[in-house]
């Protein structure tokens, strides 16, 4: 495989940002059991490749919203370590001071504009900001994240006909690891496929279940050339592998509704082993790679010892940024 330079620096930075991601929840999961993180955690290990994808086709003036499994779009957008152990560690320094934790992550100058614990919750809130930015015409997309889950909720269906309808500036991305929490898309879903029926309405359908987050990042730059051309949304459905419990740092197969061998066949592909594999054959050194990996573990481990050291917000930081 012969890659341009241009391919290079493209895959290279992509790496950057799934290893950053990957590193991040690992370290989560060894400081976890101290007790000094109280939020409690949904992992992204297994999606990296969809919210650095995605995250990386956008303009920085670009808006995200993101549901509770949110670490790594809120990564993949910010690249904030600081902010992000310090939310996590409930800390005086992050921007959230600590009332956000892992499933309210927040950073509107950056683009990212919020998250939400309640399934499907986010999505209507992505069309208001979608139609706000239409009303400016200030070219801005808005791309709201969600899972399979959220296609049970009818905070979808009406938001995806309301953007259709309105020819919202609007992508959704469905990222499908084929379970609500524990429950399987066909025992949820009375239809064979979501690309099917959410192509019955006014809108772009995109789907892929590669794990390179190249891949996605084209796929999202397709997406994106839709929209602007034709003003009708997008809808992306993109597959992969939960890795871990649906709620917390550990795995389930022993709880009987998936199998360790499922896991397996999908860690054979694993988005961030997969990048490092093509940055050595397209002609990077292992050297080159290791020291990119390095200087994103230390700049890691600095954050979470800054977030260690900081204060905790005063009482009377809780009446703060509240409506009433």
């Amino acid at each position: 495989m012969n890659a341009s330079k241009n391919d290079t620096d493209l895959n290279l930075e992509l790496y950057k940002k799934l290893y950053l991601i990957r590193r991040s929840e690992e370290k989560i999961i060894e400081h976890y059991n101290e007790d000094e993180m109280k939020t409690p955690m949904h992992m992204s290990m297994g999606s990296e490749a969809i919210a650095v994808g995605v995250c990386h086709a956008l303009k920085a003036t670009d808006q995200v919203f993101g549901f509770y499994r949110s670490h790594a779009i809120y990564l993949a957008k910010t690249q904030d370590t600081d902010d992000f152990f310090a939310e996590m560690y409930g800390r005086d320094t992050a921007r959230l001071k600590g009332k956000g934790g892992s499933m309210h992550l927040c950073a509107p100058e950056t683009g990212f504009m919020g998250t939400s614990a309640i399934v499907s919750s986010i999505i209507p809130v992505a069309a208001g900001a979608a139609f706000a930015n239409q009303q400016l015409n200030n070219k801005r997309i808005v791309v709201v994240f969600l899972g399979d889950g959220a296609l049970d909720e009818g905070a979808f269906w009406e938001t995806i006909n309301v953007a259709c309808l309105m020819k919202l500036p609007l992508i959704f991305i469905c990222e499908d690891n084929g379970l609500a929490v524990h429950t399987s898309g066909p025992q949820r879903h009375g239809y064979a496929s979501i690309t099917d029926i959410v192509g019955k309405f006014n809108c772009h359908v995109f789907r892929e279940e590669s794990t390179d987050a190249e891949v996605i990042y084209e796929l999202m730059g397709e997406a994106i050339t839709s929209l602007r051309d034709t003003q009708r949304p997008s809808f992306v459905h993109l597959k992969y592998y939960r890795y871990l419990e649906h709620v917390g740092i550990n795995q389930d197969f022993d709880t009987g509704y998936r199998s360790r061998e499922e896991f397996n066949e999908w860690y054979e592909i694993d988005p961030v082993l997969l990048m490092r594999k093509k940055l050595l054959r397209i002609g990077l050194t292992e050297e080159k790679i290791k020291a990119c990996e390095s200087q994103i573990s230390q700049r890691i481990d600095d954050s979470i010892a800054r977030a260690k050291a900081a204060r905790f917000a005063e009482k009377a930081e809780i009446y703060n940024g509240v409506f009433a």
